[in-house]
């Protein structure tokens, strides 16, 4: 049994079959989330007698780190190892004048959206995680690191909204066990209109991210393959009912690529498709992929693009790149080993 992603009522139930009492199941669950503590040993306020019990029941994870590297700017990316050999990236992002870390966590291991300037989807789709994979990500990071994760985005390997049920598991974890305010959880999507809708009855206090990276259906199809499944007319549909339900912003991502979608006309189409959305927007300089031969546009034309779009009244801000000589940053999560 894996106790690492265990609620509290659960811990307690394992407890009541152990002959043990609830207090021990708080003293665990203390162990795992506050001290996030890899093995039971390691548990040293219980008795010997009891942590010999418990060990021959369970262990804290059966996850590990292949592969940690470290960015220069200090970003940290592990390649996450599961016990049938399946691997997930997941990316520490510290900031040096914020006191949030924040985690960029994975959902599936690839990805089937198949966007073209993302290097997850060059190694195909291959399965979802399940909540506790998900939860193990960070606790990973948290053991390695010493450090508590503030921060949450699903914004690593796979499409969250095709793992819908998974993904709300690991954010109630984050939000109850890890006490992380779900406002300070973000779940990005490429467009999955059933999950956008689905969300937006849940009415959940965290922030959805689009990656919209087009204005036009005839743009946007050229990169993102799901935009012939869910075309953006519907996606603004859905994205304004998600607004209105939830009265919460929208945050458009939106990747910049020389040359393609970084040109004054494009900015101008694109402050006029998201003139009626309540939304910010966050700009996202290419980061290259060896697949393909797209360029990151120069600081002139992100900051001319940026100056068109917030004539049109809304938040632009340009996304700090992190991690980058490391492939950590955005679109460039594989799982390679």
């Amino acid at each position: 049994m894996i106790l690492a992603g265990m609620s509290l009522e659960e811990l307690e139930e394992l407890m009541s079959t152990l002959g043990a009492t609830k207090f021990r199941a708080k003293q665990i669950h203390n162990w795992i989330y506050a001290k996030s503590v890899s093995t039971i040993d390691e548990m040293t306020d219980l008795s010997l007698k009891f942590r010999e019990q418990l060990k021959e029941t369970a262990v804290v994870t059966d996850t590990k780190i292949k592969v940690k590297q470290v960015s220069k700017d200090g970003t940290i990316k592990y390649l996450v190892e599961y016990p049938d050999g399946e691997c997930v990236e997941t990316v520490l992002m510290r900031f040096d004048n914020r006191a949030n870390l924040t985690a960029c966590v994975s959902s599936q291991v690839g990805c089937a959206v198949n966007c073209s300037f993302c290097a997850t989807a060059k190694g195909g789709f291959r399965r979802n995680l399940t909540y506790k994979e998900i939860v193990e990500q960070v606790l990973i990071i948290q053991r390695d690191t010493g450090l508590k994760v503030t921060n949450i985005v699903f914004m690593g390997q796979g499409e969250p909204l095709l793992n819908l049920d998974n993904v709300l598991k690991a954010l109630e974890i984050f939000n109850r066990d890890f006490q992380i305010g779900a406002r300070r959880i973000t779940i990005s999507t490429s467009g999955i209109i059933p999950g956008i809708n689905r969300l937006a009855d849940l009415n959940l206090q965290s922030t959805l991210a689009i990656s919209l990276h087009a204005p036009t259906h005839e743009l946007r199809k050229e990169i993102m393959p799901i935009e012939n499944k869910y075309n953006i007319t519907d996606l603004k549909t859905a994205l304004k009912s998600y607004a209105d339900k939830t009265g919460r912003r929208v945050t458009v991502e939106y990747i910049l690529i020389h040359g393609f979608n970084d040109t004054p006309r494009v900015a101008k189409e694109l402050a006029y498709f998201l003139k009626d959305l309540k939304c910010n927007i966050n700009l996202i300089p290419y980061n290259s992929v060896v697949e393909n031969d797209y360029k990151k546009p120069s600081t002139d034309d992100i900051m001319k693009f940026k100056y068109l779009l917030e004539h049109s009244g809304k938040k632009v801000t340009v996304r700090l790149e992190r991690g980058a000589d490391i492939d950590a940053a955005c679109g460039q999560l594989r799982g390679k080993h």
